[in-house]
């Protein structure tokens, strides 16, 4: 860090740009290390390292692996992830609470937000819009607690709903008509229903020479037209002001 501080702190160089420059600082030192490793546990020691720096450590892997669509992370010691809607404990470990805590604090901060003893808990997003949600004491116990919902890559259109039976294609065609013909429509249901994934397809039949204006507490909505204004709501600061 101390190496690379300049190029780490100007921001011009994305983490995919650095990671290559972190790699071989890291290499460097590794060579120097008295204590023997094997080629393996110094791959694995550079990019724990390179994760905790360019990333959010130990469970940047899971955020990029495909196959996982939830993180969860229960105190230090205890991390879950959900692979194909079953969740599952895996071997991952944060080094202690103050390492945690590390993380959440970048996530919440790349999106000005704050989660502290004054606001424990905090819901933001990651640069890909993955919804985040942490709590921190005195309101976790047993805590800090860590939740990213990850965001699909790649949405699922109308013809995606239709092929798996979500909707049948006469009701695709009603609902699309409510859009076209300017009803109002409400989209409800409980976590993980689906809200926002029909809502992402509501969007799509919304007439290319409309403007779209979009309220969003955490931006989620992936929509394909080019005439799109996304406005986010803002908490209040710790006087209690500034709130939208």
């Amino acid at each position: 860090i101390d190496e690379l501080g300049p190029e780490l702190s100007r921001g011009k160089l994305t983490a995919k740009d650095l990671r290559p420059r972190v790699n071989a600082h890291l290499q460097a030192a590794l060579a120097d290390e008295a204590t023997p490793l094997s080629l393996s546990d110094k791959a694995r020691l550079g990019e724990d390292i390179a994760n905790d720096i360019l990333g959010y450590g130990p469970i940047q892997r899971y955020l990029e692996d495909t196959e996982i669509s939830e993180v969860m992370v229960n105190g230090a010691e205890h991390v879950y992830v959900e692979r194909f809607g079953k969740i599952e404990l895996t071997q991952t470990r944060f080094i202690d609470e103050t390492h945690l805590r590390r993380v959440i604090d970048k996530i919440v901060g790349e999106v000005s937000r704050r989660v502290d003893e004054a606001s424990p808990m905090v819901d933001a997003r990651l640069p890909d819009g993955s919804r985040v949600n942490a709590g921190v004491h005195p309101l976790a116990i047993g805590g800090p607690y860590l939740t990213i919902r990850k965001f699909a890559a790649d949405p699922l259109q109308v013809q995606d709903l239709v092929a798996n039976k979500t909707l049948t294609p006469a009701v695709a065609r009603f609902l699309e008509a409510c859009v076209v013909g300017r009803l109002n429509v409400i989209v409800s249901g409980g976590t993980d229903a689906g809200k926002t994934t029909m809502l992402n397809v509501l969007s799509s039949f919304i007439p290319s020479d409309e403007r779209i204006v979009t309220i969003e507490d955490s931006k989620e909505l992936q929509l394909r037209q080019e005439h799109v204004a996304s406005l986010e709501a803002r908490p209040p600061n710790i006087e209690g002001r500034g709130e939208i």
